[in-house]
């Protein structure tokens, strides 16, 4: 049976890694499709989906920070704290099951092998990804840095 405690921490390791997906399935679903549709190849294709994951993912924690009224340098310092490693973890793990899809870079944007190798990869790294923000959770880092500023 779950401790108050543990069950605190749950729900917010779960909401942690929510808010992650939310921002990488963006910054991933946008880099993919730009790529796809200018027929890059896979490296470039996943450089841009990779950056663009960050850079969505630091910026929906930065806006609730910045309307709580931090300072735009605080802000980004807490995004980078809170986010990175969870960002990280599920950019790789979601770039490396795409990869190993067979023709699921290759497949284009009509195609049910490119949406569902996406979706498929977006939830593995999900997965994997929520155990890391508890663990993180758990020892005051992560997302937990920011927490008390929502």
């Amino acid at each position: 049976m779950h401790s108050a405690g543990t069950a605190s921490l749950d729900r917010l390791a779960l909401r942690a890694t929510v808010h992650c997906l939310t921002g990488c399935a963006i910054g991933e679903v946008l880099g993919v499709v730009i790529g796809t549709a200018l027929g890059w190849e896979d490296l470039p294709t996943i450089a841009l989906a990779i950056a663009l994951a960050f850079v969505f993912g630091y910026t929906l924690t930065i806006i609730p920070l910045l309307r709580g009224g931090l300072a735009l340098g605080a802000a980004l310092r807490a995004a980078l704290v809170a986010d990175t490693v969870s960002i990280t973890v599920m950019e790789i793990v979601d770039n490396a099951v795409l990869l190993l899809i067979p023709g699921a870079m290759d497949a284009g944007l009509t195609s049910l092998l490119f949406w569902g190798s996406l979706a498929a990869a977006l939830a593995v790294a999900f997965v994997v990804t929520l155990p890391v923000n508890r663990w993180l959770i758990a020892r005051g880092l992560g997302h937990a840095a920011v927490h008390d500023h929502h």
